[in-house]
């Protein structure tokens, strides 16, 4: 089964502008750097790097889970390292919703950055991390053409679990990893911002290599190329709609979703 989002990988027209970003103002630890590519490590259990292209860049959304209790402290952090937050249509910055709270900025490549909390998230599971205390990955977005075609395949294949259901917006998961599978024809919040599918190597976090095989053998069946990163049995990448997904088996806390009563579980 799917635990987590163990990686991500995005362009970028400018590696030192997003380890001036990243680094020096959201301080994320850089623990790889070449001379076109950087990765960082806001958590034990996600790496997020960037590649330096030269081809246009379309934006990509991303939210991070943060502790309740420490929402108003990352906020102040966001602020103290003089980013700025983006602003409703009414002009209000922190939104509350029936279950939380979030805010939005954007990178220099405009990516649009999340922080986002629940009320339900039982604190205490996995630590919070660094000053913008973020817990795991909670986010990424897929826009497709197809919404319900890309949701159904990674229902069936992924072992991905729905809530809710529509036409143009879901939220499909898998352990902490929500994948936002929506419409290209709908706009990202709170600015409106079009919803590009970016350029994007997305690597999931899965329980056991058995669950590896299983959809390795699916994807035969399917005549979708696989496309080994590494000599490794335990991880496997494959196209899908235009996004680059990996599955390796990492470590991570066992029954995360349930410890931090998470509704699927």
């Amino acid at each position: 089964m799917i635990t987590h989002f163990a990686g991500l990988q995005l362009n970028t027209v400018s590696k030192l502008a997003v380890k001036q970003y990243y680094q020096d103002q959201l301080q994320f630890p850089v623990v790889f750097e070449s001379e076109t590519a950087i990765t960082f490590q806001p958590t034990e259990h996600f790496a997020f790097t960037f590649t330096e292209v030269f081809e246009p860049v379309a934006p990509a959304h991303i939210a991070f889970e943060v502790p309740f209790s420490e929402f108003e402290a990352s906020v102040a952090f966001v602020r103290s390292a003089g980013i700025s937050l983006l602003r409703w249509p009414d002009g209000h910055e922190v939104d509350e919703f029936e279950t939380g709270k979030n805010i939005y900025f954007r990178d220099g490549d405009g990516n649009l950055l999340e922080i986002i909390t629940h009320s339900y998230v039982k604190e205490g599971v996995l630590a919070s991390n660094g000053p913008l205390k973020v817990m795991y990955l909670r986010e990424i977005g897929f826009p497709v053409e197809d919404v319900i075609g890309f949701r159904e395949w990674l229902k069936i294949n992924l072992q991905l679990r729905t809530i809710k259901e529509h036409d143009n917006f879901n939220f499909v998961i898998g352990g902490t990893a929500h994948t936002i599978v929506t419409s290209t024809q709908r706009r990202w919040i709170p600015i409106a911002m079009m919803a590009l599918p970016p350029r994007m190597t997305v690597r999931l976090g899965v329980s056991d290599s058995s669950f590896i095989e299983q959809v390795r053998a699916s994807l035969i069946e399917q005549a979708i190329v696989i496309q080994p990163d590494t000599d490794d049995d335990n991880e496997l990448c494959f196209n899908l709609h235009g996004y680059r997904l990996c599955l390796l088996s990492a470590v991570y806390p066992k029954e995360a979703a349930a410890l931090l009563n998470l509704p699927l579980r």
